[in-house]
């Protein structure tokens, strides 16, 4: 392997597996196991990335299949966990919603102004079907570019910001 391998010993079922992860000259990350396998692109995947994000971590080959499985990827090596954290936030992209500053009609499609964890932003709600419950007080919300914009807790936006969304719901 190249410079800058990143690797662990992580428990698997009653066993152990043992790899390392570069990324190589294209930029994809790389895994090797202990068995002397190679396999190239591999992804991280969550397996609940809103309800649990740090609980378990697949890695996958291109054509899906799991090719190691990460119970506490805490307990990942710093370089490791930097490499997979870093595919993981290019995959990722679901800006958290805390405000809707706000809403340019009651009737769909409309635009939204929001405030994310990430900026302010604003998107097109195309339909109230757009808005999905995951949980008692944790929404999802598609754009009409696709685009998911997460509301963790409904409570916890201002007041303005509830009564806003509590015309679409």
């Amino acid at each position: 392997m190249s410079d800058g391998v990143a690797g662990g010993t992580f428990a698997q079922d009653a066993g152990a597996v043992r790899f390392d992860l570069v990324r190589d000259e294209l930029g994809r990350l790389v895994a090797r196991l202990a068995d002397g396998t190679t396999r190239v692109g591999v992804l991280p995947v969550r397996p609940f990335p809103i309800s649990a994000p740090d609980e378990g971590l697949s890695l996958v080959d291109a054509d899906g299949h799991e090719v190691a499985w990460i119970a506490q990827p805490s307990a990942l090596a710093p370089a490791a966990r930097a490499l997979l954290d870093e595919e993981l936030a290019q995959r990722e992209f679901m800006p958290e919603i805390r405000g809707i500053r706000s809403v340019s009609s009651f009737v769909t499609p409309c635009t939204w102004e929001v405030v994310t964890d990430r900026g302010d932003t604003r998107f097109v709600l195309p339909g109230e079907e757009a808005i999905r419950r995951l949980g008692r007080s944790t929404l999802l919300i598609a754009d009409s570019h696709g685009i998911h914009y997460l509301v963790r807790d409904v409570g916890a936006l201002d007041r303005a910001s509830r009564r806003l969304l509590d015309r679409f719901l």
